[in-house]
């Protein structure tokens, strides 16, 4: 945040996927998400986090981002990557940065198998997070394994941001409607803590979701009045 050397004030925490496309352009895969630049413009109306990129390892992100095996395309390695970032990452960021610890301020957001993960993130450690940023995510992955392991969640509450692109195709549009009607259905307010956006004419890219950055992190990030130290 902009005020943070200048404040004793203790932020909200996002852990990002994907941390080489979120901030650089010589970093990234295809282009920034601008997510310093979007931040920075929200402080003044109070929408402050601490980001923390957690770069992918490159030909082993299948492998970090999906908790489920795919028949074609491998992976599984999903639980030992949120073991990592629950046990080891997150109370190293704790105890460097002045964060709110709270499930209530914190939260994991990615895109494509980084939304993949994110969601699952959000119901296997519910202790953890209290709210999710899950753009484009990959429900197509190990035959929609997500879909069957989010319905065997009971009640649940938290915020969950969920959009797609239109120019994703039919199947990801659909996929992507039937999880927001899902997370509706066992959400303790159905109309206030799932938001789904359709991007429309979006394609599946990091300059879409740059664009809708923004409107993700109102709606998951609390607001901060600017007088008030946490």
């Amino acid at each position: 945040p902009p005020s943070y050397q200048s404040s004793g004030r203790h932020y909200p925490v996002i852990y990002m996927q994907d941390g080489q496309n979120l901030f650089d352009p010589t970093t990234s895969f295809s282009g920034e998400w601008r997510v310093d630049d979007t931040l920075e413009g929200l402080g003044p109306d109070g929408v402050e986090a601490i980001v923390v990129g957690v770069p992918n390892m490159g030909a082993h992100r299948i492998d970090e981002y999906s908790p489920f095996r795919d028949p074609v395309n491998g992976g599984g390695r999903g639980d030992a990557y949120l073991d990592f970032m629950v046990k080891t990452l997150k109370p190293e960021v704790d105890r460097r940065f002045r964060t709110r610890h709270e499930r209530t301020h914190t939260g994991i957001m990615g895109s494509s198998m980084g939304g993949l993960i994110s969601l699952y993130a959000f119901f296997r450690e519910p202790l953890v997070f209290g709210f999710a940023g899950v753009m484009s995510p990959a429900l197509w992955f190990a035959n929609g394994a997500i879909f069957e392991y989010v319905a065997s969640h009971g009640d649940w509450n938290g915020r969950i941001y969920v959009d797609v692109g239109t120019g994703e195709g039919r199947p990801t549009v659909r996929n992507a409607r039937l999880m927001a009607r899902v997370l509706r259905r066992k959400a303790s307010r159905p109309r206030l803590d799932v938001m789904y956006v359709e991007g429309r004419g979006a394609a599946h890219n990091e300059s879409a979701w740059a664009e809708r950055f923004e409107r993700a992190v109102r709606f998951l990030l609390p607001r901060a009045p600017a007088d008030l130290h946490w």
